[in-house]
């Protein structure tokens, strides 16, 4: 090899040729099973050890442990098995030469096939048995598919552009398998694996999908609660005698316990509606690769699919919306509240500062009375003092020269204290 390759370039290369469909030639039965992992088991660990022990049964080499699809033979049937995200299916394709165009009773399941249906890992979501059947003409809506399908709800379409006929009645038989009939008129074995594949795949996806909305039924009742308390919060949030501090306080509990509910829902939910959605998508694509055609005047498969498939999807979309409506009115009830409080909580700030701004004026009329009173007893104290240094200086004989000095120095003590005391006032506000 001289290119320098990527890890992955042969993986990448060979994905395109991955999953090829089986090669059907003449009349079979094919058995198709769709399980759902073993829970704990994403990365389908338990599918393939079943897979290995099948092959060493069969005397083939078992998969490598990183396959995600392969084709088992065994004798004249083939076992062709995938590893989906989700779930893993087998398709047993088994040649049946005994198998009649106008036969008016399904094929024995062989026992080995039985086996394989009882002993697969998981849980099966789709069990099917197609009988595949080969010749010329069309099939008469007569005694062969009244013994068939005796629901009498049976739809058929021709495919291929009329080179097969596919019949079902999207019914369980007793033993727990759907059924279909297709009757090949000129698909060669490689379309006819093809078609084959693709209608094993409508089965499979279509179940699959519905799978979300048997948890939309489980899960609407919680919604609808979550919607009505909702509604409750936003009723009173808008009450004029539910704005307090207490019951703003206690609006944005519920509201907060509301949307953690909604949340654990939302992570209990998405997933499988995402996925239901875009299995819904693939029965879609199927249906239009199939290039239907009327049989006999009666429904075709997308017919009857958009009659009863389609509504049920819709029902999953609309649970999907809910959520998110439900999630977006739980945020704006939240903004709503929150600005309710915000505003409160500024209202109480003004009357805070205003209440602030009072106590500073008296507490500045206040301190401008001290410092009154702090001139009059500094400057009381210095003429004391004064008065005692005067009286030393002028004995008693000299008369009262002390209290006239006394006397002069009140005014001039007065004065210096109280520029004494602004100056002081000034320095320590500019500090």
């Amino acid at each position: 090899m001289i290119l320098a390759e990527h890890p992955q370039r042969r993986e990448l290369n060979d994905e395109v040729h991955a999953r090829p469909p089986l090669r059907i030639d003449g009349p079979a039965l094919v058995l198709h099973l769709a399980c759902l992992r073993v829970p704990g088991d994403a990365a389908g660990q338990a599918d393939l050890r079943f897979i290995a022990d099948l092959a060493r049964h069969h005397g083939a080499p078992a998969p490598d442990p990183g396959s995600r699809y392969g084709i088992l033979p065994r004798g004249e049937t083939q076992l062709k098995w995938e590893l989906h995200t989700e779930f893993t299916s087998y398709t047993l394709v088994m040649p049946r030469a005994d198998i009649r165009t106008d036969a008016l009773t399904w094929a024995d399941l062989p026992p080995d096939a039985r086996q394989l249906a009882a002993q697969c890992p998981g849980q099966a979501v789709a069990a099917l048995l197609l009988e595949f059947r080969t010749g010329p003409g069309m099939v008469q809506t007569g005694a062969m598919i009244a013994a068939l399908f005796p629901s009498g709800d049976t739809v058929a379409s021709s495919v291929g552009d009329g080179a097969a006929e596919i019949w079902t009645d999207f019914r369980l038989d007793p033993a727990g398998f759907g059924r279909m009939l297709l009757i090949n008129r000129t698909l060669s074995p490689g379309r006819a694996g093809r078609m084959v594949q693709r209608l094993l795949e409508i089965e499979t996806y279509r179940l699959m999908a519905l799978l979300s909305l048997a948890l939309t039924r489980r899960m609407g009742g919680i919604l609808a609660g979550l919607e009505t308390r909702l509604k409750a919060l936003i009723e009173r949030t808008a009450a004029p005698d539910s704005q307090s501090d207490d019951g703003d306080r206690q609006l944005l509990d519920e509201l907060t316990r509301l949307a953690a509910e909604t949340a654990s829902l939302g992570t209990a939910t998405r997933y499988r509606l995402s996925a239901g959605t875009a299995y819904a998508e693939l029965v879609l694509r199927r249906l239009s690769d199939i290039r239907e055609g009327r049989v006999n005047g009666l429904s075709r498969l997308s017919s009857f699919l958009d009659r009863r498939f389609t509504p049920a999807m819709r029902t999953c979309d609309a649970f999907l919306r809910r959520l998110d409506q439900l999630e977006t009115g739980i945020e704006r009830a939240s903004d709503m509240l929150r600005t309710r409080v915000d505003v409160n909580l500024q209202a109480q700030n003004s009357a805070l500062l205003r209440d602030m701004e009072s106590r500073s004026r008296t507490q500045l009329r206040i301190q401008e009375a001290v410092e009154g009173l702090s001139v009059f007893a500094i400057s009381y104290y210095l003429i004391g003092l004064l008065k005692v240094v005067a009286e030393g200086l002028f004995p008693a004989k000299d008369g009262h020269a002390h209290q006239f000095l006394a006397a002069i120095a009140v005014p001039i003590v007065l004065g210096a204290v109280w520029l004494a005391v602004k100056r002081l006032r000034r320095a320590i506000k500019g500090h």
